[in-house]
This record gives structure tokens, sequence and C-alpha cells, in this order.
């Protein structure tokens, strides 16, 4: 091939054509691919989040969807001066600035009280170690009750004043008491004598006391034999 040939093949019109195809293509697909990010993402638009709280679930619901927005239920709690199924909390809190779509989250008040498990606490952790793990929980506590026991060593939980166990449920509204140990012992318990069985002998009675008694008894009877015949001839005399 001729160099004339060659560059005489940039000249042609149905190459600069499918380049300029191939250009339009792109530019059209960039264009779009823009346009379409700015309208799936909605760029540029702000809606400002309704205050909901303290509403019912249901006017809430209408309301934040009235607004363009979606809602969903994450938590539920519990406030006892609150009516149950009124919101609690939201995220995006009320006044906020988000894009049309956004989801917001609510925490609705519990139609009861929710109920905690007790975890195994008594006899086996410090007060410390017990008053941070219930607090964790969410459970509230009263002065610790002094029992008799090693210092600051838990050995019960109540409840209402009634004693409560690992994996019983109790109200979250109702405070515990530990009963910790004061460092003092019941003296009475250390006067006890205990003696060891191995030191214990026990008598009984011998062969030769039962030989003694089977004698007796045989003589008694032979005794009595003789009386009987002697009453018996008499009778036959007279």
């Amino acid at each position: 091939m001729k160099s004339k040939e060659f560059f005489g093949k940039f000249l042609d019109r149905r190459l600069w054509g499918n380049l300029l195809a191939m250009a339009v293509v792109v530019a059209a697909l960039c264009f779009g691919v823009k346009y379409g990010l700015d309208v799936y993402t909605h760029h540029g638009e702000e809606i400002p989040v309704p205050n909901v709280r303290g509403m019912g679930f249901n006017e809430a619901r209408a309301l934040i969807e009235s607004n363009g927005l979606r809602v969903a239920v994450a938590d539920t709690g519990y406030n006892k001066r609150m009516p149950a199924d009124c919101v609690l909390l939201q995220t995006p809190m009320g006044g906020a600035r988000v894009k049309s779509g956004r989801m917001v989250y609510l925490t609705v008040n519990s139609e009861s009280t929710p109920t905690l498990t007790i975890p195994d606490i008594a006899d086996n952790s410090s007060v410390r170690e017990a008053e941070a793990r219930l607090k964790a929980m969410g459970f509230r506590l009263t002065p610790p009750e002094e029992v008799t026991g090693e210092k600051d060593w838990v050995y019960g939980i109540k409840a209402r004043g009634r004693r409560v166990g690992m994996g019983d449920r109790v109200p979250i509204d109702v405070p515990l008491t530990l009963m910790v140990g004061s460092g003092t012992y019941d003296d009475s318990l250390m006067d006890i004598n205990y003696v060891d069985p191995a030191e214990v002998t026990v008598t009984y009675g011998g062969e030769d006391d039962f030989e003694v008694v089977g004698e007796q008894a045989g003589e008694t009877q032979a005794q009595g034999g003789i009386a009987t015949q002697a009453e018996a001839g008499k009778e036959g005399a007279q």
C-alpha cells in the first residue's frame, strides 16, 4: 500500500462518520448517566422532616408519608407517663432536611411494661459487679440489704420484697434490692461440735444374752406346765 493511499483512508467520509457517531453515543451516555443519577438520588431536593414525637403512630405515619418520606418502626420503649403506641423518638429528628423518599425511623411506646430476665448474680459476684451488670441491663436498684455473710458478696436479689433468682422475669420498672454480706457471721453456728462417724461405737447385746433369755423362757414355760398339772390333780381328787 502506497503512502498516498494510506493517508487517503483518513479522509474517507465513512470513517469520520463512524467516529462522529461514536462521539455522539458517548456524550449521550455521559449525559444520561449524570441526569439519571440526579433523578435517582433526588439531587438538590430537600424536604423538612416533620416533628412527630408524642403523636400516635398512625397519625405520625400519615404525616410523614404526606411529606414524601417513608416510615418504619425501629424499636419499642416504655414510658408509663405516655400513652401506648405513641412516638417516643424519631430519626432523623424533626426539622432536619432530607431528600425525598428518605426513611424515618420511629421508637414507639409499648402497651405493657417490658420484662427482663434476672442474670446469674446471686452467690456469683460482688456487689460492684452485680450493680454494674444490672444497671447496664436497665434495672433500677434500691440500697442493698445487709445479711450475714462475707462482706460485699451478693447472696440474693429481691423484687417487691420477694426473693427472685436466675431466669425469673421482672418488670423493668420494679426496683431490685441486692442482699449483700455484711462481713459478720452467726456465732451459734460456730458452737456446733461435729463428731466423726468413724469414732462412734455402738454396743449390742452378745450371743450369751440371747441364750440366757432363751433358757429363762424355757424354765418359765416348764414351771407353768408343772403348776397346771398340779391344779388339775387337785380338781380330780375333789
